[in-house]
């Protein structure tokens, strides 16, 4: 009898944590547009402590551009998503690859890499949307 007064008198079900329109890339090239553009700042100025600064601005920014990477793959696609794009595994990969180069470089050139990369997931997400 308790079981019966305390059971949910309404289902709800998702195919993301949450209720869809959380997930974005956006969020990651947004931080993964901060990295290019601290590379860039970084070609032009010479001054050690403006480097060093720097240099910890565009890792942390990289580190938050893999996160949203990450999220978008292990709780935003699901099996439907990979089995339409089989490639996304390892597009989501080489993303986070080029991130992690980024973050460790200070070429603009790896920035733009990544960017490219997550703008590719981007479609994808986007078509997803659609569905």
């Amino acid at each position: 009898m308790l079981s019966r007064l305390f059971a949910p008198t309404v289902k709800v079900s998702a195919h993301c944590d949450l209720p869809c329109g959380v997930y974005d890339p956006a969020q990651a090239r947004i931080e993964a547009e901060s990295v290019r553009a601290v590379q860039e700042k970084m070609a032009a100025n010479d001054d050690p402590h403006f480097q060093a600064r720097a240099t910890v601005i565009k890792e942390q920014r990289a580190e938050l551009a893999k996160h949203h990477v990450s999220v978008l793959w292990s709780d935003y696609f699901k099996p439907p998503h990979f089995e339409k794009h089989p490639e996304l595994h390892q597009l989501v990969n080489e993303t986070l690859k080029a991130l992690s180069a980024a973050k460790a470089s200070t070429d603009p050139k790896t920035g733009e890499k990544a960017l490219e990369l997550i703008e590719r997931i981007d479609v994808i997400f986007k078509e997803t949307k659609k569905a």
